[in-house]
């Protein structure tokens, strides 16, 4: 099993290749949980229609769309957690206006770079990309309006502190929507330790009972699940991770792998 740090260190790791690559050849064009070769994209959500969508922000690395069930209101200030190149940042920006505001925490420095590119690209000057941890976030108490995610919590181990880190930083009455993965049963050893996986958004993934059971304990109230889709892992994919602990699982439906968008208040 790894260890928590060295789980952090290979997403930062992977994810800032993935912000090196050009957008044609990034990580997948529209999905989220793809292998690091681009090979998969298993789970697709269509950005395009959003007000404020850069296609050069948008490296396909989400599994819902929670900037369209987050109630974003002008004037909101806004916190993106795990930010990549800065597409939900920049819907989020659409948004809250010229009075709002906009800020992005992502702790790989490519993203960081890419996202501030981007940003600076359009001129744009509410919107501010920080590097931080999403487990200590360099955001004061009470300060958002609304906390953003997509398809980055699960990557990172320390789910109960990440939920009391985003209802510090809600103002009273705030808001978060966050879109991630979650599983119902367990992910047979083959498939949750590999690096595909990880970066995938899968691997670091709890079950939904305790995912909501997380956002509970932080204190959040009326808990919501917007939207939920299964997850189909390609067979192209889980062949090369053949075992027979996983082809047990897979083949007895041991498992599942699901995509929600969540919401709760502070």
């Amino acid at each position: 099993m790894k260890k928590k740090a060295d789980i952090k260190e290979l997403v930062k790791l992977k994810y800032g290749e993935i912000a090196l690559q050009n957008q044609n050849s990034s990580c997948c064009s529209s999905g989220c949980c793809c292998s690091p070769d681009g090979a998969h994209s298993i789970m697709s959500e269509d950005y395009t229609q959003l007000e404020g969508y850069n296609a050069d922000a948008d490296l396909g690395l989400g599994c819902g769309l929670p900037t369209k069930f987050a109630n974003i209101k002008k004037g909101d200030t806004v916190v993106d957690l795990g930010s990549g190149a800065g597409n939900d940042c920049f819907i989020a920006r659409q948004e809250v206006g010229e009075s709002g505001k906009v800020i992005g925490i992502d702790f790989t420095p490519q993203m960081i770079a890419k996202a501030e590119e981007n940003a600076k690209k359009r001129g744009f000057d509410n919107i501010e990309f920080r590097i931080g941890d999403i487990e200590d976030m360099p955001v004061d108490d009470n300060w958002a309006d609304v906390v953003v995610s997509n398809c980055v919590l699960n990557l990172l181990p320390r789910k109960d502190k990440i939920f009391h880190e985003i209802f510090r930083v809600l103002k009273p009455g705030g808001h978060f929507c966050i879109s991630d993965i979650v599983i119902n049963g367990e992910l047979p050893p083959s498939l949750s330790e590999a690096v595909e996986m990880f970066v995938g958004c899968i691997a670091g993934a709890i079950t939904k009972d305790e995912y909501i059971g997380e956002i509970t304990k932080a204190g959040f109230k009326q808990i919501e699940i917007l939207k939920e889709n299964n997850i189909i892992l390609p067979d192209d994919l889980l062949s090369k991770y053949k075992s027979n602990d996983s082809v047990e699982a897979i083949e007895s439906k041991s498992f599942e792998i699901i995509s929600i968008t969540v919401r709760g208040i502070k």
